[in-house]
């Protein structure tokens, strides 16, 4: 089960059915079925406690993903700042709404066992990043979003 809440701010403009249908999609193709996966859209100040209290880092961040997957069933929660988003589309020179879908599934990847820690595997998930965005892209055009 895929849900969505917010914390001190207000709701993104997302389909919350439609992305969940892109999220199963994108993890099915790494071999994983999506158990209780919560995303928590929240302001920067709420992530930065988040990621002070149980990061230990004192920096605003776009994403923290905490993993509670069993074998090939991912769950989690997932910290998106929705502040942090949309400044990074400004400087990206990305609409919102595509750098906000390229968190999400950003957040998805590390539950599939993909990290980001070395400029390769950085790269790596870049690419499966905007593999995913295009799957998303030919979803909307076949109309099945």
């Amino acid at each position: 089960m895929i849900q969505f809440h917010t914390e001190n701010i207000t709701f993104p403009a997302i389909d919350q059915a439609k992305l969940s249908r892109w999220i199963k999609l994108v993890a099915t193709s790494y071999g994983k079925k999506v158990g209780n996966l919560n995303y928590i859209f929240c302001n920067d100040e709420r992530i930065l406690e988040v990621n002070n209290e149980f990061l230990q880092h004192d920096y605003y961040t776009d994403i923290i993903t905490f993993d509670y997957s069993s074998g090939k069933i991912i769950s989690g929660d997932i910290f998106i700042g929705i502040d942090t988003v949309r400044s990074n589309a400004d400087e990206l020179d990305v609409s919102f709404d595509e750098e906000l879908h390229r968190v999400i599934i950003h957040g998805v990847l590390h539950l599939c066992g993909q990290d980001d820690t070395t400029d390769e595997s950085q790269a790596e998930m870049t690419r499966k990043e905007n593999k995913a965005l295009k799957i998303l892209a030919e979803m909307y055009r076949a109309g099945e979003l």
